[in-house]
C-alpha cells in the first residue's frame, strides 16, 4: 500500500463525506466575509458616525490583509502541519468575527477586519488542501466541484444575507453568525481531520520579503483610502505616502529576484502565458467588482433603497453564474481558453456598458436585467483562467503560481474598491458643479413656491434633485471606465500561447 492510499484509508466514507462538507463550509464562510459587509457600509456608516467613504475601509482592510497572508499559507503548513494550522485560523476568524461584531469605533473594528483577513487568508487554499489529502484522485473531481460551488456562492449569498441582516437585525450580526460556523468547523477538524496531518520540517522564512511586502502595500493601500478626503497630492502625507509606496515596491522587486527562498515567486513572470492570465484576472476581476462596490451605496444612499433589496439586485450577477458553472466545466479542455476568456470579457464589457446609461428614474428589474445576464460570463472567465495560467508555468513551479495568482486577485479587489469609491465622489462633484454653473432655477423655484414652499424650502428640493442626477451620472463614468478595462483584459489574454497537454489545477485557490 503507498503513502496515498493510506492516508485515504484512515477515515471511513462517512467521516470523509463529512470532512469535505466542513472544509466546504469553512471555505464558504471566509468568501462570504468579502461581499457580505458590501450592502452594510451604509448602516455602519450612519452608526459609527463616519463617512461612506471611511466606511469602505472595512471592505479593503479585510481584503489587503487576506492578499499578504495568502503567500504565508505554504510555509506555515510546512512548519506547523496543514491541519494545525486550519483549526487555528479557523480560531481566530472566530474570535476576530465577535471583535468585529462588538466593535464600536472604525478604528477597532478596522483593525479587528485585519485579524479577519490574517486567519481567513489561509483558510481558503488549506481547505482546498486538505479536500485533496483526504479525497482519493476518483472522487477529487466531485469534491472540488463543491468547494468550487461555495466559492461561487459565497459573493451570491453574501449582500443578500448581509442586507437582511442589516435591515431586519442589526449590522453587528453580520459578523456574529461567523461564530457558531467557526466553533462548528473546529470541533469537526479536531474530530476528523487529526489523522490526515502533514508532517512539519523547520523550512526557512523569507522575513525581509514579508516585511517589504507588508511595507509597500500598507502605504499603497492607505495613500488610496485617504486620498479622497487629502486632496489627493495637494498633502504632503499623501506625496510622502507614495514616495514610501514606490521605493518599497522597488526594494521588493529587487530583493524578490534574488532572494533564495522567496515569500512571492516573481520569477514566475517570466512565462508569458502566466502574465497575460494574470494580469487579465486582475483587471477583469476588479473592474467587475467595481459594480459590486457602487452599486449597493448608490441604491441605498440616493434611490431610496433597502439594504435588503440592494443584496438581493446585486446578487443577481452571482445566481447567473452559479447556472452556467457546470457548462464552463464541461467546455474547459476542449474549447481554447484564450477564447472562453476574451469572451466572457467582452460580455462583461458589453453588460458593462448597458449599466452605464442608467439614470436617476430606472427600475429594479431594469438594472436587474444586466445584473443577471452578466453573470452568465463569470464562470467562463474564472474557470478556464485557471488552465490558462497554471498551464503556462513547469509542475514544480503550480502552487507558487496558484499563490500569486490569488495573491494579485485579492490585491486587485482591494484597489479597484478604492479607486472606484475615488472615481465616484470626484465625478460626483465635478457633475454637480456643472450642473450648477448651467442651471436656471428661477421658474422651477416659483413654480415650488406656488405649491406653498418657502424659498429655503425650493432652495432644498433643487439642491436635492441636482445632487441625486449628480450621482447617478458619476455612476455611469464609474461604468464607462470599468468597461474601457474590461475590453482592455479581453485583449491582454491573447498575448499568452495555447496551453498544451493536461494542466494540474489541484494547486489553485
Amino acid at each position: 500500500m503507498s503513502d496515498e492510499d493510506s492516508i485515504f484509508s484512515r477515515l471511513t466514507p462517512r467521516q470523509r463525506t463529512l470532512a469535505g462538507l466542513v472544509l466546504a463550509l469553512s471555505n464558504f464562510m471566509v468568501v462570504l466575509d468579502l461581499t457580505i459587509a458590501n450592502v452594510s457600509v451604509p448602516h455602519i456608516s450612519g452608526n459609527l458616525g463616519i463617512t461612506p467613504d471611511q466606511g469602505t475601509w472595512i471592505i479593503t482592510s479585510y481584503a489587503v490583509a487576506e492578499a499578504i497572508c495568502v503567500p504565508l499559507t505554504g510555509w506555515l503548513a510546512q512548519r506547523f502541519g496543514v491541519v494545525k494550522m486550519f483549526i487555528w485560523a479557523m480560531i481566530g476568524f472566530g474570535i476576530f468575527s465577535v471583535l468585529c461584531g462588538l466593535s464600536m469605533s472604525l478604528t477597532m473594528l478596522v483593525a479587528c477586519r485585519i485579524g479577519q483577513g490574517l486567519c481567513g487568508g489561509p483558510i481558503m487554499p488549506m481547505s482546498q488542501t486538505l479536500l485533496l489529502r483526504i479525497f482519493p484522485p476518483d472522487q477529487r473531481a466531485r469534491a472540488m466541484g463543491l468547494w468550487a460551488m461555495t466559492t461561487l456562492l459565497g459573493p451570491a449569498m453574501g449582500p443578500i444575507i448581509g442586507g437582511y441582516i442589516s435591515d431586519n437585525w442589526s449590522w453587528h450580526w453580520i459578523f456574529f453568525i461567523n461564530v457558531p460556523i467557526a466553533i462548528l468547523c473546529v470541533v469537526a477538524a479536531m474530530a476528523l481531520l487529526r489523522p490526515v496531518e502533514t508532517e512539519t520540517a523547520r523550512v526557512p522564512i523569507d522575513r525581509m520579503g514579508l516585511f517589504l511586502l507588508v511595507f509597500w502595500i500598507g502605504c499603497l493601500q492607505i495613500m488610496l483610502d485617504i486620498g479622497r478626503d487629502h486632496d489627493w497630492f495637494g498633502d504632503p502625507l499623501i506625496v510622502i505616502l507614495a514616495i514610501l509606496a514606490v521605493i518599497g515596491f522597488a526594494a521588493f522587486i529587487i530583493w524578490e529576484l534574488t532572494e533564495e527562498h522567496p515569500i512571492v515567486d516573481l520569477r514566475i513572470f517570466r512565462h508569458i502565458g502566466f502574465t497575460s492570465g494574470v494580469f487579465s484576472l486582475a483587471l477583469g476581476f476588479g473592474a467587475y467588482f467595481a459594480g459590486i462596490v457602487v452599486i449597493p451605496q448608490w441604491l441605498q444612499t440616493s434611490m431610496g433603497y433597502t439594504a435588503t433589496d440592494a443584496g438581493i439586485l446585486t446578487a443577481m450577477t452571482a445566481v447567473a453564474a452559479l447556472m452556467a458553472a457546470p457548462i464552463a466545466a464541461r467546455m474547459t479542455g476542449r474549447v481554447d481558453p484564450r477564447i472562453m476568456i476574451s469572451g466572457a470579457l467582452f460580455w462583461l464589457g458589453l453588460m458593462t456598458l448597458w449599466r452605464a446609461h442608467w439614470t436617476s428614474s430606472i427600475d429594479f428589474w431594469s438594472m436587474a436585467a444586466p445584473q443577471f445576464i452578466q453573470g452568465f460570463a463569470m464562470p467562463f472567465f474564472m474557470i478556464p483562467l485557471t488552465t490558462l495560467t497554471l498551464g503556462s508555468v513547469r509542475p514544480d513551479e503550480t502552487a507558487s503560481a496558484a499563490g500569486l495568482q490569488n495573491f494579485l486577485r485579492t490585491m486587485a479587489l482591494a484597489i479597484a474598491t478604492s479607486l472606484v469609491l475615488t472615481g465616484w465622489g470626484n465625478g460626483q462633484r465635478v457633475s454637480r458643479s456643472e450642473m450648477a454653473g448651467t442651471l436656471q432655477p428661477a421658474d422651477t423655484q416659483a413654480q415650488l413656491s406656488a405649491m406653498g414652499m418657502s424659498f429655503e424650502q425650493a432652495r432644498q428640493v433643487i439642491s436635492n434633485l441636482v445632487d441625486q442626477e449628480a450621482l447617478a451620472i458619476a455612476v455611469d463614468h464609474v461604468f464607462f471606465l470599468s468597461a474601457l478595462v474590461l475590453f482592455l483584459a479581453t485583449a491582454i489574454v491573447w498575448l499568452a500561447p495555447k496551453p498544451t497537454g493536461p494542466v494540474d489545477t489541484s494547486a489553485a485557490h
